[in-house]
């Protein structure tokens, strides 16, 4: 059956050599572009250079919230342009990790989000209302606050800007250890173009994405893009084996069981077919209008729509039962994935006069979405209706956002003595959500293990900011930037409360589901005490010191101090966690070699983590279940990292990027629903470990990126270009508790191969992904006892092929 959102769619030589070579030569230095000098920031980051040259296009970049080149720029930032996300056929932000030193996302199935990890520092369960992530994402320079805006469909985007190391300063809460900054292809005045493709590939993949450029008279213009992916689940169904009713009748009785309670196990509680686990299914357009609606008064705005209606991840049996297989389950949950997103986004810029501009840049936007997740991943054969197994299910209900925020800039424009912008922020959010957990014995039809519903029908989240940065251009080449920023943050929990199944046995035990409402008497479910009421006020001051010096035309040092912050906030019983604060040291070099040929980018960074949180599915004392977030006492990271590029000649082009980190847990008890840990003796909490010291998870101590392609030239104009990816990344956590070799991914190295054929203005694009079909874990958990865990997709193959007009 076709889902809704697909009907509404329908309509040269020696290059390692070479870098090795160019890696020694930059360690140390640092780069500089000779280019002019950066205007007021549009909205965008572009090239500028011949890609058919023997040098590398410079790329204008918007960190600093003005237009400036990128190797002028005094910031650890990966700025990734079209070409690159085509060529590596970039849909989320999971397909950008690989590209980025330093960057990891990880999947997360019930809530069918994806979270980030930068510099070894993320939040696996910022997937939620409860947990902001430290990896702040944007879109056009606008906040997206929940984890769903960066797992959106990403396309036509003109560049993703990665900027690592805490950006408080200027990019404000929760940019903790970075932000990623999507910037859409915005509309060109007076240019009529566009551009379609289309795709196939295993799995049943489809895809079909394309944009339309139109001029609206001499001041206006109009774009339109769309795009749809689709393609089959990577995970089978398993039938369930064959017992016997005498073994079943058995299990029973020793599982307590009278004989006229028992009952067959029912093979039609287990999902046989449909939509698989880890399918996709979602469609995309945006609309963006571009006004010059007088000679100083320039607006971009934009609407975008996003549907999902994929399926989500599943936890996976890390050593599969006998006779199946890893890429396989016995599920009796059937997966359902629905996300609506609508959006608009409006930047408005005035030229007040050649030495000063004003800027307002606003978003609204709207979430809707439901779930439904085997929580067990069939990790146990039932013995009986009512043994040997778990059932659980994740479903969310319900879950809404809204939030909308406002930013007005005030920025001096040219060359000045002293480049500085001023700032006002106000941003605004207002969720609800309903989680509902049925936990029954054996299968669904056995007995209550446990279950409740989390129902928040009202948070409320607003955040005010004003902040200003600097830059004291001392000399030609000697530059000084310092810049402050105040946020004051206030969260409110209203009507929001747990309830747990009672055990009234004038209620039939059946799993929760919409259609019972716990909070009415009589439905067999208690409200928790006390319930999650409260009011978090917090506000915190960040800054920013940092000194740039240009060696010469081609190479210049950068070093600074930064603080970035999250603000604390209220769980559940309206209890308040603290805020986390970071404060980041860091050195760094930027280098163009051999007359643009290659450019070397490095940092070194050491970053002091102040009461980091932590947060984690626990169950207390009392058997209430919930999401609790603590502070560790700190956490210390410290890192290299290189970015290197190189044109070796016109029609060889390499890329490798260089991390090394070591992410150490300060002191912190911890608990988790997630895995088996041992009864705890701190109050509070049923089950933790004192993590104290650990390893941060999604943290390898070394990783590296390196991408090579030769370009071919065929007669009339057509080329060929051959492109290969490899990823190599040492062993890496899966969580803060450390807890061996199931709670770990090994080292692994992973490869991508492309073929793209171009002839004038039409393409056929030809890829393989994951060649080796390497299982790659990216989440772990041994709570239904064996050791489960989630995997970035098995190898996939596919073609898109093109037209530009």
């Amino acid at each position: 059956m076709k889902s809704t959102a697909t009907q509404a769619f329908r309509r040269a030589r020696a290059p390692i050599q070479l870098a090795i070579l160019t890696l020694l030569a930059g360690i140390g230095a640092a780069h500089a572009q000779d280019v002019a000098q950066a205007q007021a920031a549009p909205a965008l980051s572009k090239s500028i250079g011949s890609a058919d040259s023997n040098v590398i296009p410079e790329v204008v970049v918007t960190a600093t919230k003005r237009s400036t080149p990128l190797q002028k720029t005094p910031i650890a930032i990966t700025a990734i342009n079209a070409a690159a996300l085509q060529d590596n056929h970039v849909q989320t932000i999971q397909d950008v990790v690989n590209l980025v030193p330093g960057f990891q996302a990880t999947g997360q199935g019930d809530h069918g989000v994806i979270t980030m990890t930068l510099r070894g520092i993320g939040n696996d369960s910022a997937k939620t209302e409860y947990a902001d992530p430290e990896v702040a994402s944007f879109v056009d320079g606008i906040y997206s606050p929940r984890p769903e805006g960066a797992t959106s469909l990403l396309f036509d985007l003109e560049a993703i800007e990665v900027l690592r190391g805490p950006q408080g300063t200027l990019w404000g809460r929760n940019s903790t250890v970075g932000a990623v900054n999507m910037q859409t292809t915005k509309p060109v005045i007076g240019e009529r173009s566009g551009s379609v493709e289309a795709g196939m590939g295993d799995y049943k993949r489809l895809g079909t994405r394309g944009a339309v450029n139109i001029p609206l008279g001499e001041t206006a213009a109009l774009r339109i893009a769309a795009v749809h992916e689709q393609h089959d689940g990577y995970i089978d169904y398993q039938k369930l084996p064959s017992i016997s009713l005498a073994d079943q009748r058995a299990a029973f009785k020793a599982g307590g069981g009278k004989d006229a309670d028992f009952r067959p196990i029912n093979p039609n509680l287990f999902v046989a077919g449909g939509p698989k686990y880890g399918a996709q299914d979602q469609t995309a357009v945006r609309l963006s209008l571009l006004w010059n609606i007088a000679r100083d008064v320039k607006w971009n705005v934009s609407y975008e729509k996003f549907a999902d209606r994929g399926t989500p991840s599943m936890n996976l049996l890390q050593n599969p039962r006998a006779g199946t297989d890893l890429w396989s389950t016995l599920a009796d949950v059937a997966p359902t994935l629905k996300r609506d997103t609508d959006a608009i986004r409006s930047r408005l810029e005035y030229t007040i006069n050649d030495s000063l501009a004003l800027h307002y840049i606003a978003g609204v936007s709207r979430f809707s979405g439901s779930s439904t997740f085997d929580q067990d991943g069939g990790a146990a054969v039932p013995t009986s209706f009512a043994t040997g197994a778990t059932y659980q299910a994740n479903n969310t209900v319900s879950s809404n956002y809204k939030n909308h925020s406002h930013e007005l800039e005030l920025q001096s424009l040219g060359k000045q003595d002293i480049d500085w912008q001023l700032g006002l922020y106000y941003a605004a959010e207002k969720n609800d959500i309903r989680f509902d957990i049925p936990i029954f014995s054996g299968t669904q039809e056995g007995t209550v293990n446990w279950q409740g519903s989390f129902i928040q029908p009202k948070e409320t989240v607003a955040s005010s900011a004003a902040f200003g940065q600097a830059t004291w251009n001392a000399t030609e080449k000697l530059h000084l930037t310092g810049g402050l920023r105040y946020t004051k943050d206030k969260r409110t929990n209203e009507g929001g409360n747990g309830y747990t199944w009672n055990g009234d046995k004038n209620v039939a035990q059946v799993p929760l589901s919409p259609s019972i409402d716990p909070r009415i008497p009589g439905q067999g479910y208690s409200p928790g005490s006390p319930s999650n009421d409260g009011v978090y006020h917090g506000s915190k001051v960040t800054g920013l010191v940092r000194v740039n010096y240009e060696l010469d035309r081609s190479n210049m040092v950068y070093a600074s101090v930064a603080t970035g912050y999250k603000s604390g906030g209220l769980q559940d019983g309206g209890r308040p966690y603290g805020a986390e604060t970071l404060t980041n040291y860091e050195i760094g070099s930027k280098s163009t070699l051999m007359g643009g040929m290659v450019k070397v980018n490095n940092a070194a960074y050491y970053s002091d983590f102040k009461d980091f949180q932590f947060s984690a599915p626990v169950t207390n004392p009392d058997g209430t279940r919930g999401l609790a977030t603590n502070n560790a006492e700190g956490a210390t990271v410290w890192g290299l990292e290189s970015e290197i590029a190189a044109k070796l000649t016109r029609d060889d082009k390499l890329q490798l990027t260089l991390a090394y980190t070591r992410a150490k847990l300060g002191k912190l008890i911890g608990g988790t629903n997630d895995y088996t840990l041992p009864v705890c003796t701190v109050p509070g909490i049923s089950t933790c470990l004192d993590v104290s010291g650990n390893a941060m998870p999604h943290a390898p101590k070394f990783s590296m990126q390196l991408q090579y392609q030769h370009t071919f030239e065929l007669a009339g104009g057509a080329t060929v270009v051959p492109r290969i990816s490899t990823h190599y990344e040492t062993a890496s956590w899966l969580s803060v508790f450390n807890l061996g070799e199931g709670d770990r991914q090994k080292a692994y190295t992973r490869t991508d191969l492309g073929l793209r054929y171009t002839n004038n203005k039409w393409w056929v694009d030809a890829f393989v992904r994951n060649v080796a079909d390497k299982n790659i874990k990216t989440s772990a958990g041994n709570s239904f006892g064996p050791y489960m865990a989630q995997y970035l997709p098995p190898r996939t193959i596919g073609f898109n092929t093109g037209v530009d007009f």
